[in-house]
């Protein structure tokens, strides 16, 4: 069985953000997903999420400007007070909206400093960011984005990804394990998914080469979805694609539904 939370953020960028999630409970949604709510009020926005009744699965930590180009700054040893400092209050706004587990970001390279040097910094922040996390009850996830889309982001394979976590250690921070990015970066999805199933803390989805729906691209999502199912995944699966065409439409492959799991043979995909 399948369970999928709609990504509010990628999905309806042009709706103002009270409005979204008001449109994915009316979609059939239950549970949602979304990035870091710059320039929102958060004690609004955390009423707002209770009174739809939504749960949320995941949530972006801050991680900078991304209309910019910035894709956090964990490795950036000029902003560390400023990334720590917004950690307690993000984990503050999770609590209050029940969310089980939130995404961090590490950063670009930066040109003037080795490598090396920025991923233990990297490393640092994270650890230090899990136990912040652990006193909360809430899981870390870090995911690798594709280098097309993201240059000089730090971690863009598996490998390097989960390489990062067993050196940090922390029992609460997992994979984050995006098919749209992996695909780009290394392809290899389901034998990725089934080898590692027991590292992976989230899973999403978005079509290549577009990063449009599910079946408007060269993956072969019915045969995805039921590696992830076979896998024994009981998390959700984020749809954090861009709508090509009408958001509704875009969603027609899925039951109406949306709140209770859903057997893959019930997706509806057009031949």
């Amino acid at each position: 069985m399948l369970r999928f939370a709609l990504n509010v953020s990628l999905t309806m960028r042009e709706r103002p953000w009270l409005e979204r999630f008001e449109t994915a409970a009316r979609l059939g949604f239950g549970v949602v997903e979304f990035w870091w709510p710059d320039g929102v009020d958060l004690a609004t926005l955390a009423r707002y999420i209770r009174d739809t009744g939504l749960q949320v699965a995941l949530v972006n930590l801050p991680a900078g400007n991304l209309a910019q180009g910035e894709r956090g700054c964990l490795n950036h040893p000029e902003r560390q007070h400023e990334w720590r400092a917004a950690v307690p209050p993000a984990l503050t706004f999770a609590q209050q909206i029940g969310c089980p587990r939130m995404n961090a970001l590490v950063g670009k390279l930066l040109p003037d400093e080795a490598r090396e040097t920025q991923l233990a910094r990297v490393r640092d922040n994270l650890a230090w960011l899990c136990e912040q996390a652990a006193a909360a009850g809430i899981e870390i996830v870090v995911e690798a984005l594709n280098a097309w889309e993201n240059e000089g982001y730090l971690l863009t394979t598996t490998a390097q990804t989960l390489a990062m976590l067993d050196s940090v250690g922390a029992p609460n921070l997992r994979y984050q394990y995006d098919c749209y990015h992996m695909q780009l970066m290394e392809g290899n999805i389901t034998r990725t998914i089934r080898q590692h199933i027991n590292r992976i803390g989230h899973i999403q989805v978005a079509d290549v080469p577009d990063r449009h729906q599910p079946g408007t691209g060269e993956l072969r999502f019915p045969f995805i979805l039921q590696a992830i199912a076979s896998s024994g995944y009981t998390g959700y699966i984020g749809l954090e694609f861009v709508p090509r065409g009408d958001l509704a439409a875009c969603l027609d492959w899925l039951p109406a539904n949306r709140r209770d799991p859903i057997d893959p043979a019930q997706l509806r995909w057009v031949e």
